[in-house]
């Protein structure tokens, strides 16, 4: 089992009140189930390899977590704000199109799992080897969804009533992107990363703009 060096001293807890004290002990943990998660994976990460990594008598364990799931899950919702905040701030610097908006986001989540590969572990290999990881991979797939179906009706008007090519666009995209990331970082997609993003990037407007074309010619 590899050792985990704390990021943070627990003699800083002196001084600290106690709730500072267990916001540092669960930050702690986070960062040891998140080093196991990502390099261990599943079968390696334990209440017992998490506490012994972070160097916290187990009984600090149960004072952040009910159990072990839903630690793995705090450390896959941390995982997924700092890539949605990356995102956002990517596509905020980008300019005011949607070909560089979609390519600055594309680009964003490529490079945030390529700089750390434990990241993509955790968001797209063990979150299908737990249950509980797997069904909030599946409900953040879903907000996912719909935050691409409301990119592209933005990019491209509001689609008609009862019309829902928007939405299986919008899963094509999202379930995709976990596939191809893998699958870059795994070598069996041999490109270079710009190339990568490049073709990404023109294949997701191609389908957004087709969704919407389809959309157009059913409603004539």
């Amino acid at each position: 089992m590899p050792s985990v060096t704390p990021s943070r001293n627990p003699t800083r807890w002196v001084g600290l009140t106690a709730e500072d004290r267990r916001a540092e002990r669960r930050e702690l943990l986070l960062d040891a189930a998140f080093e196991l998660l990502g390099t261990e994976g599943w079968p390696g990460t334990s209440v017992r390899a998490v506490c012994a990594a972070a160097r916290l008598n187990p009984r600090y364990f149960y004072e952040s977590f009910d159990d072990l799931d839903a630690l793995v899950v705090a450390v896959y919702d941390r995982i997924v704000t700092q890539l949605g905040e990356a995102v956002f701030a990517a596509i905020a610097e980008a300019d005011d199109d949607p070909r560089s908006q979609t390519r600055a986001a594309i680009d964003r989540i490529v490079s945030f799992v390529d700089e750390d590969r434990r990241r993509g572990r955790v968001l797209y290999v063990e979150a299908l080897g737990n249950e509980a990881l797997n069904r909030r991979r599946i409900e953040t797939a879903h907000a996912l969804v719909a935050a691409v179906e409301l990119q592209a009706t933005a990019a491209h008007g509001p689609l008609p009533p009862g019309e829902h090519i928007g939405r299986i666009g919008a899963a094509i995209l999202v379930g995709g992107i976990g596939e191809l990331v893998i699958s870059w970082l795994d070598g069996r997609i041999d490109v270079p990363r710009d190339q990568l993003v490049d073709d990404a990037t023109a294949l997701f407007l191609a389908v957004a703009a087709t969704a919407a074309q389809l959309a157009v010619n059913r409603a004539r």
